[in-house]
């Protein structure tokens, strides 16, 4: 059956999310309804009203303006434009400010309803005079009169910021008292409003968990929609539960319920498998009914949690280019992300990145308004290994980097900086915009102080770097650092001559001061066969020949002692040093010979692969494409290999970190 496209399209921000409001006859107490009108007014009563207004505006009494309000709410629509335009409306308007602090709650709240049905603009002046007047009476009214009042404000569309904290301040002493529909449309104001005090949200979240066994699924989608929208996370233990519940349901779960519910699993990082698994046999099959912005939410939904379906992502990708022109820049930039997050290309990837690369071209003016979404767009496509020299152009133009710059709401120097990096490499023949110079050290500083704070405070990293610097002979043979910094993650360089031994390339490991005191002419060492060994190859085959004459007196170790000393004995780092020196001064600089084979040793975690499996996501993908290109090997240190072998020998990861580089090399 063929769906109809602008049935499909047709999302309303407004009524959409207030579906859940006719699950549960108790809603209607708290909330307003479009139905429950007065009784209908013609339009010549409706002149009668407003020229009594007129004739009596003196003598009116605050009862008989709250049942005129009320009376001409009713009047029929196409009325309504009419009578917001009249003098004597305006009049009566001014009546209700006049006399406000006469009103009670339940009048207030009528004269609320009637402005919601007139559709009184949001930003008309008398509302903040009544936001005002509902501030001071939020500690006389009940729970059900404060929902309908934050409720009509909603479906006025005025955001009552001062209203709402006072009301919350209330619930903070109150909150125990909320019945189920209380406590769900309470989440759907907080969620539309999106301001909340966390601590009040830690509340309602053990009140989810009192009531989750009496909460319909379909409510489940409205929790997760509102936690999302403020903001709020849900911990790990309800996340699951609503995973189960839903899993229980999933079939008659609506598509809108789903989205939101991965929504949340997204925002939270909670990784649901069974839910992910019945999501993915069902979704197929929803996806050519779901309007391009559930489609964008489903699929970064499976990028954010780095879950790979590829029946889901074929589902989307099929779906999306006849429809390609209903998508905001917003959903263009996210669903080219997850494609290239995820490292996959579908059966029909040509038709599916023209058709998308197409709708860029013409939304410019839309990204010109959201450049950040540009940049999403670009590095999603480069991650896949498409760059549009045109639109790199402009990104990388100093207009548009000043643009984004000022406009964007997030830091995006990163991702120009990932961007021009991946250019510079990826794109030999391109004569385009660059970024200066002093925006690419901006970057790079960014980048480096990020990936160093984390590679330096993991421990596995550490007992690698350390046990590969015992392995080669010293800190000299080894380097930590960005080879390619625009792709914010760091390596270990090793390089080896045409012997495949390593070279002493790394002078940075070697202070001024070290160097005065440990130069070969002052520690007299025996240049044997068998030291010359150990240098060049980082292991010993037997003894020093001599000894070496030091401050401490100490006799020559044994290599194999050597090794075996912890890594804060400062005669470990002596050794590693005269190791440096002695081939510093064998080979300066200007005569050291040029590598035969340069490592780019890397230690990854699971976060840098698809859930389950080894394939890696697409900046780590992109990455080791970039360092074959340069020339490098690179040496995987897998978390599934070192992790397990740290519990080990040291012996044992001595050995594994030998066969991990040296044969790499060959």
């Amino acid at each position: 059956m063929r769906v109809n496209e602008e049935d499909v399209e047709a999302f309303d921000s407004f009524e959409d999310p207030r579906v859940f409001l006719q699950l549960r006859p108790e809603y209607q107490l708290h909330s307003y309804n479009r139905s429950e009108t007065c009784q209908p007014l013609s339009v010549s009563e409706g002149e009668l009203i407003l020229h009594k207004v007129t004739v009596y505006q003196d003598n009116l009494q605050p009862q008989t303006i709250v049942d005129y309000f009320c009376k001409l709410s009713s009047l029929p629509a196409e009325q309504h434009p009419v009578l917001l335009s009249s003098a004597s409306f305006a009049l009566l308007c001014q009546l209700s400010v006049k006399n406000i602090q006469l009103f009670d709650a339940p009048d207030l709240i009528s004269i609320l309803k009637a402005f919601v049905s007139l559709r009184i603009p949001h930003s008309h002046s008398m509302l903040d005079v009544f936001e005002t007047k509902f501030c001071h009476k939020v500690w006389e009214m009940s729970l059900d009169q404060l929902l309908l009042v934050a409720d009509l404000w909603r479906c006025l569309g005025r955001r009552v910021p001062r209203f709402l904290k006072i009301f919350f301040s209330y619930l903070n002493l109150h909150w125990k008292d909320l019945s189920l529909s209380q406590l769900i449309h309470l989440i759907y104001i907080i969620g539309e409003s999106r301001q909340v005090p966390q601590d009040l949200m830690q509340k309602l979240e053990s009140l989810i968990l009192k009531y989750i066994d009496l909460i319909n699924v379909e409510e489940f989608g409205t929790i997760c929609l509102g936690f999302f929208k403020s903001s709020s996370g849900l911990s790990e233990f309800v996340m699951r539960k609503i995973g189960d519940l839903a899993c229980a349901d999933m079939h008659d779960l609506s598509s809108y319920a789903l989205v939101n519910i991965l929504k949340m699993f997204r925002f939270t990082h909670v990784d649901h498998v069974n839910f992910m698994k019945q999501f993915g046999q069902i979704a197929p099959q929803r996806i050519p009914s779901l309007g391009v912005q559930g489609v964008m939410h489903l699929t970064l939904a499976c990028s954010a949690l780095h879950i790979l379906d590829e029946g889901i992502m074929n589902a989307v990708a099929a779906s999306l280019p006849p429809r390609v022109a209903y998508c905001r820049s917003k959903d263009v930039a996210k669903i080219l992300w997850s494609f290239g997050t995820l490292n996959y290309k579908p059966p029909n990837t040509e038709e599916f990145y023209s058709s998308l690369i197409n709708e860029i071209h013409r939304k410019m003016p839309e990204f010109n308004r959201y450049p950040e979404h540009l940049l999403t767009c670009l590095l999603g496509l480069a991650f896949s290994e498409y760059f549009p020299a045109d639109l790199i152009d402009f990104a990388l133009s100093p207009e548009f980097v000043k643009l984004a710059q000022e406009k964007s709401k997030f830091e995006v120097t990163k991702e120009l900086y990932t961007l021009d990096g991946t250019v510079g490499i990826e794109c030999p023949d391109y004569r385009g915009s660059r970024l200066s110079s002093h925006l690419q050290q901006e970057g790079l500083e960014m980048v480096w102080n990020l990936a160093r704070k984390d590679m330096d405070s993991k421990p596995e990293f550490l007992e690698a770097l350390f046990l590969l610097e015992t392995m080669l002979g010293g800190p000299q043979y080894i380097k930590h650092h960005m080879i390619l910094p625009h792709t914010r993650s760091s390596d270990l360089e090793v390089q080896l001559d045409v012997n495949m031994k390593p070279l002493p390339f790394n002078r940075e490991a070697t202070s001024v001061e070290d160097e005065t005191k440990l130069r070969l002419k002052h520690v007299g060492v025996s240049l044997t066969d068998d030291l010359m060994n150990q240098l060049l190859k980082g292991k010993s085959r037997g003894h020093f020949q001599g000894e070496t004459v030091s401050d401490t007196g100490r006799q020559p170790m044994k290599s194999e002692e050597k090794l075996a000393i912890p890594v804060a004995d400062p005669l470990c780092n002596v050794a590693h040093r005269l190791g440096a020196m002695e081939m510093a001064d064998l080979c300066p600089p200007a005569c050291m010979q040029a590598p035969q084979v340069k490592l780019a040793i890397q230690l990854t975690n699971k976060n840098q692969y698809c859930y389950g499996s080894r394939n890696l996501l697409g900046l780590h993908n992109m990455k080791r494409r970039q360092l074959n290109q340069l020339g490098y090997r690179v040496v995987e240190l897998s978390h599934w290999e070192w992790l397990p072998l740290l519990k080990r020998t040291r012996f044992e990861k001595l050995a594994f970190l030998h066969e991990k580089v040296f044969t790499s090399a060959l």
